[in-house]
């Protein structure tokens, strides 16, 4: 059956409608908020989220505490292998008391990952990778003055920042590439993708009302919650209006916030919180073809977000070098090789595709680390890659650079 969504918006509670030509028009009102109730209780739920959230944070912070061990960041992103003191790697007791972890979730969607296992495994020892190098290369460096094949401090303005001998910050490194490996994927191809949202019997309970035992929610509700969860999940309970908090985590919502503030991407942040309740409300009113339209809304916004802030950063580092300004460079091309990393687990609206391959992204991975990295790279080096990525999208280098 196709379903041709009419969409008519306006502002928050306005009227939506989808029709077709058998079915009569189910009117559904858009919330105002990201509220939704059954018998008097909430059935949004996200806790899941707001832990990996938190454990991520921590683990990010940690990445620039001298005294941690390689062993306490390990643990940090897996959660199951240390013993004694080190199993007890988190400030948050909440955290150490949770079965949950970072690494599980890394790479690890149904729809791009379940059946690519080699891929997934590569990208988790990457992040292995990169905490185990923090402390062997960068930790007994702390005191050294970065060079050309040297790890060690550089100067960025009043504040100083510790790389690898290619000029890389690996926390930013991490950070970012967690926003794609994590946040993204998980939202993307895994909570809002229709192989997780309709499994099993996942339509046939909701329709029916039958909920996830001694839960408010039914499982398909829960789904698009966690992919929710991703995105907004710092705000814990307080998620009601969560785009007056944005930049609240170091994530996704924190780079959502950065896009939205530039005038050339302002009102993105409204279309995906629309979309987001849209959606969730669709699910409540059993039009699954509704829910599928907006998911596919947040697939395009998001996936733009991210190769925005790739773009941005790579003009960053140009603009910088060419400034003789290389800690301020240096620093940007981190945070550009993170969001360059998270290209990989973007996901095009009405599609299985991603916008880019495996072996598109470590070309651009492999043109950054080349050499000596960012001690080498080119200004025509960091165009062409911008190039590439602006032209899968309908921004402009000057927009998302500036």
């Amino acid at each position: 059956m196709n379903l041709k969504p009419l969409i008519l918006l306006a502002f928050s509670g306005i009227l939506w409608a989808s029709c077709s030509d058998n079915d009569p028009i189910n009117e559904i009102n858009n919330p105002v908020d990201y509220t939704f109730t059954r018998d008097g209780a909430s059935t949004v739920s996200f806790s899941g989220q707001t832990t990996r959230i938190g454990m991520a944070t921590e683990l990010i912070n940690a990445m620039t505490d001298f005294g941690v061990s390689d062993v306490e960041l390990l643990e940090m992103y897996t959660n199951e292998t240390a013993s004694g003191a080190d199993a007890n790697p988190f400030t948050d007791a909440t955290l150490n008391a949770s079965t949950k972890s970072i690494k599980s979730k890394v790479a690890a969607s149904n729809d791009f990952f379940s059946s690519n296992t080699l891929e997934s495994a590569k990208i988790k020892a990457d992040f292995e990778t990169w905490l185990n190098a923090q402390v062997s290369e960068v930790f007994p460096n702390q005191n050294t003055l970065a060079s050309a094949g040297v790890a060690g401090q550089i100067a960025d303005g009043t504040t100083v920042r510790y790389v690898n001998a290619a000029g890389l910050e690996y926390n930013q490194a991490v950070n970012k590439s967690l926003i794609g490996a994590l946040m993204v994927d998980q939202m993307l191809n895994n909570y809002l993708s229709p192989s997780v949202l309709d499994e099993a019997n996942n339509i046939d309970n909701n329709t029916n009302n039958i909920l996830v035992e001694g839960e408010s929610y039914t499982e398909m509700e829960h789904k698009w919650d966690e992919a929710f969860g991703y995105l907004f999940g710092a705000a814990g309970t307080n998620f009601s209006d969560p785009l007056s908090t944005l930049g609240e985590d170091s994530f996704l919502n924190k780079y959502l916030s950065r896009v939205n503030d530039d005038s050339d991407f302002s009102g993105i942040a409204n279309s995906i919180y629309e979309a987001f309740k849209l959606g969730r409300a669709a699910i409540v009113a059993k039009d699954y073809d509704l829910r599928d339209a907006q998911a596919n809304i947040i697939k395009e916004d998001i996936s733009e977000v991210i190769a925005i802030r790739a773009v941005y950063y790579l003009q960053q580092g140009k603009i910088n070098i060419a400034n003789g300004d290389l800690g301020t460079a240096f620093h940007a091309l981190s945070e550009g090789f993170g969001f360059v990393y998270s290209l990989r687990f973007l996901r095009q609206a009405n599609s299985q595709e991603a916008y880019f391959t495996q072996t598109e992204v470590d070309g651009f991975i492999n043109q950054l680390t080349a050499g000596n990295g960012f001690w080498d790279i080119e200004s025509n080096t960091l165009d062409q890659m911008s190039s590439a990525i602006a032209d899968k999208f309908s921004f402009t280098i000057d927009q998302a650079g500036s």
